[in-house]
């Protein structure tokens, strides 16, 4: 274990509630809370068995007779912590005067306030946890749905540091192979065995093959983790933000018969089994004078290139026009859903002929929900096959998947390396990338600069 100073943060929310929770992490922090902690039986703190909790006051540390808070303190003893070191939990009335000041006797005390993730950063490089773990617990924290939250749920408990283990495992031994290969041919100058590049061989494939199977979901998962992204787009008053309402099942958006009701941007999240999803209503893509409707549409259009899938609605009781083509032509090359709104009209006037060049089309009616289901079945079609798993493991950090091809890419040009009959040696190298590369996601390698960079978005309690 690490020697560290002795850190301290509030670890649940600053608001009003029933608890709050000040942590303390490092070898003094026991020694610290006897400074400020006066039990209710006189007991000695310091001599605390783990697992246990106290009850007691928080007094001020130079007038102890000062009581701050009425607290219960808990005692967690190294190394079987959250942080791999002595932790104590004080759990004061959940309020911020109350919070803030139990917290400024701490630091009076003798702690330091912890930096962003500090805490996690501490049970990384205590061996408590490697990386993907640690990445795994802010993934917990902005779960934005049950399925996000069961994914990181499953990184947090070891599964993808069990699978990279088990690459790197593939990898070292090829690099034994090639090592027992380059000596023997030190001494004998006859060919390599052919059945030994074959184990080489097979080794490497094995590695590809795993590899591209946790790849496999890579694009899924960075949606189950950060959502996707779905955007509302066409003309004024063909039912955008009727679409919205009915999505979101309340009537979030105005809606009138006026063209160009909609101004601005509205974003809005909603669960769509398990995938979180945000969806934003633009405002109606037509040529005006009007200033604030202009920017509106200026609005639109940059938001049609963040998206990961676009909406556009369509008035099927209207003939298309020019404006309804500009859209198309703008939209044509990206993932899309046509809606055919308004369907619950009996004069429908859209041209058949026009919609032939479109694909993804479905016919709805914002007013009546008519269409909705098959829209939301689509969207998970598109992006998962239709079927979203629960239970297996799904790689959805984007650092996890650059490492992830890095690795493959180096496994690849070894693999074409040896099909050229190159030297052993040179296709060592690639072997050692490809294993470093592994070791990124775990924490095995990697540089202080990046570490740092991870823990600094966590938040200052984790």
């Amino acid at each position: 274990m690490k020697e560290f100073d002795t850190i301290c943060a509030i670890a649940t929310p600053i608001g009003e509630g029933g608890v709050s929770i000040i942590r303390i992490s490092g070898e003094n922090a026991l020694k610290i809370a006897s400074k400020i902690f006066a039990p209710r039986n006189k007991y000695d703190i310091e001599s605390m068995k783990t697992y246990t909790m106290k009850y007691g006051n928080i007094v001020d540390l130079e007038n102890k007779k000062e009581i701050i808070d009425e607290v219960i303190l808990s005692y967690m003893k190294a190394p079987r912590s959250y942080t791999g070191e002595n932790v104590v939990e004080i759990n004061c009335h959940g309020g911020v005067i109350s919070t803030n000041s139990v917290l400024d006797q701490v630091i009076k005390a003798g702690a330091r306030l912890a930096e962003p993730g500090e805490f996690t950063k501490r049970a990384f490089l205590n061996g408590r946890i490697d990386l993907s773990q640690a990445e795994a617990v802010m993934d917990i924290i902005t779960a934005k749905t049950e399925l996000s939250m069961k994914a990181a749920m499953i990184q947090s408990k070891g599964a993808l540091s069990k699978e990279i283990n088990e690459l790197r495992g593939y990898l070292l031994n090829v690099l034994a192979l090639i090592e027992y290969a380059v000596d023997f041919t030190e001494d004998d100058e006859d060919i390599v065995d052919d059945n030994l590049i074959l184990q080489i061989k097979d080794g490497i494939e094995n590695t590809n093959s795993k590899i591209e199977t946790l790849l496999s979901n890579a694009d899924a998962g960075k949606i189950v983790r950060d959502g996707l992204n779905i955007v509302i787009v066409g003309k004024p008053n063909v039912g955008k933000s009727s679409l919205l309402n009915a999505l979101l099942r309340e009537n979030r958006a105005i809606v009138t018969d006026v063209p160009g009701t909609t101004r601005d941007i509205i974003e809005e999240y909603i669960n769509l089994d398990g995938i979180p999803v945000k969806i934003t209503d633009t405002a109606g893509i037509r040529d005006t004078e009007d200033v604030v409707e202009k920017i509106g549409v200026e609005k639109s259009k940059e938001k049609i290139e963040e998206a990961d899938l676009i909406i556009l609605m369509l008035d099927a009781s209207r003939y298309m026009d020019e404006e309804d083509s500009r859209i198309i032509n703008k939209i044509k090359n990206r993932k899309y859903i046509v809606l055919l709104n308004k369907m619950d009209l009996k004069d429908i006037k859209i041209q058949e002929e026009i919609l032939k060049n479109l694909s993804n089309i479905i016919n709805i009616s914002a007013k009546t929900g008519q269409g909705i289901d098959i829209l939301k079945d689509e969207v998970k079609k598109l992006f998962f096959n239709g079927e979203i798993s629960s239970e297996s493991l799904i790689i959805s950090n984007a650092r996890h998947k650059q490492a992830l091809y890095k690795s493959l890419e180096n496994c690849k040009m070894a693999l074409d390396k040896i099909n050229a009959n190159e030297y052993l040696d040179l296709i060592s190298i690639y072997i050692t990338a490809a294993m470093k590369a592994l070791g990124e996601i775990t924490g095995d390698e990697l540089e202080e600069d990046l570490l740092n960079k991870i823990f600094s978005e966590f938040c200052v309690g984790k």
